[in-house]
């Protein structure tokens, strides 16, 4: 099959840095920011998984530990060297020719902004250029990004997840993608120093089938219309549908992993997938029991009704029937009760490795 390079348009003059982390980043995001000097070459860009329905203080409190300046940035802003740009709440954070795009394509694994694009559009954008870090934090948002980022010829680094609140993002990605460094979070800006000073490796070639599935993926986080762009081609049509929306879900293979991305844009690694499945058995559950109780209150009043009106008989088989759909109802809260969420890191507990 034909290679092509990496990607075809001028990089920026500057190395980037992309940052990727959810629970248990902030002391590590602080860490590094205060330790980081004033004359720091690269530009730094910061995903940290944030509620949509609030406000993103992040910047604040950055600005406030360390030398450099810190913002949100807007769509359209050219990206600086010298300064650290934060994600906004509910917004994708992209990069493309040297500009951010901040947009508000479909979720990613569940959340907006997500890791993954930003890693992705970044390694696209930037291939030798872009360094690529994951801190602490829950899942494995960040693998997928940081295996293109790898894949595109960039540098890869992980906090040990020794040194992690959370360790399940830097354990999935040790797991799963050529991790350059593995370092500890008081290590890590005086890493991004001596990395961001180096020339930047040579570019990478990449397969040019693969290169075209990594640009759509970037376009659908952008304006979304995944169909249109062509997603059903991506990989094999699977039997799952879409937690958020009951699209179809498509495989998508990179390296030794497995995503899944749905025919309107939602995309999964097979982690939370799980997760998001068995979140909505719950749900699916607790709907069913309330469909039951409406079902046994009907009976019941009209049972009650009947009995009232001297139909004593036909009363009997109302009431009886509301008791048996209560009973029924029991059973469904039992099965709510026994509910289990799922994901890797639940299911390796108390596993022995192995051998």
């Amino acid at each position: 099959m034909d290679v092509t390079e990496a990607h075809n348009g001028a990089m920026l003059s500057h190395r980037l840095v992309v940052i990727g982390t959810s629970a248990g980043g902030m002391q590590p995001l602080l860490q590094l920011v205060a330790n980081l000097p004033a004359d720091f070459s690269a530009a730094l860009c910061i995903v940290m998984h944030i509620q949509a329905s609030s406000p993103s203080f992040l910047p604040q409190i950055l600005d406030r530990v360390g030398p450099l300046p810190v913002s949100q940035p807007v769509d359209g802003e050219r990206i600086l060297p010298g300064r650290i740009y934060c994600a906004s709440p509910d917004h994708h954070l992209l990069v493309e020719d040297g500009r951010f795009s901040v947009t508000k394509g479909p979720k990613e694994n569940r959340v907006r902004p997500a890791i993954d694009a930003l890693f992705r559009s970044a390694g696209y954008s930037e291939g030798p250029n872009v360094v690529g870090v994951i801190l602490s934090g829950l899942l494995d948002d960040g693998t997928s990004g940081l295996w293109t980022i790898k894949h595109f010829g960039g540098t890869t680094v992980v906090q040990d997840p020794a040194d992690a609140e959370y360790d399940s993002m830097p354990t999935s990605a040790l797991a799963q993608v050529e991790i350059d460094h593995r370092v500890l979070s008081h290590d890590l800006a005086a890493l991004l120093v001596t990395l961001t000073a180096e020339p930047a490796p040579q570019m990478g070639r990449v397969n040019e089938e693969e290169r075209e599935r990594v640009a759509i993926e970037i376009s659908i986080a952008r304006t979304a219309h995944a169909f249109r762009k062509g997603v059903m081609n991506f990989g094999l049509v699977t039997p799952q549908t879409c937690p958020e929306c009951g699209g179809v879900l498509v495989q998508i293979k990179e390296g030794g992993f497995t995503r899944y991305r749905c025919h309107t844009g939602h995309a999964y690694t097979g982690d939370t997938l799980l997760l998001s499945v068995t979140e909505q058995t719950e749900d699916k559950l607790w709907v069913t029991m309330r469909a039951l109780e409406e079902a046994s209150m009907l009976l019941e009043h009209m049972g009650r009704e009947l009995e009232a009106a001297g139909k004593s008989r036909l009363a009997e088989a109302y009431l009886s029937k509301a008791r048996q759909t209560e009973d029924r109802t029991r059973l469904i809260f039992q099965n709510i009760v026994d509910n289990e969420k799922l994901s890797a890191e639940k299911l390796a507990r108390g596993i022995e490795p192995d051998s």
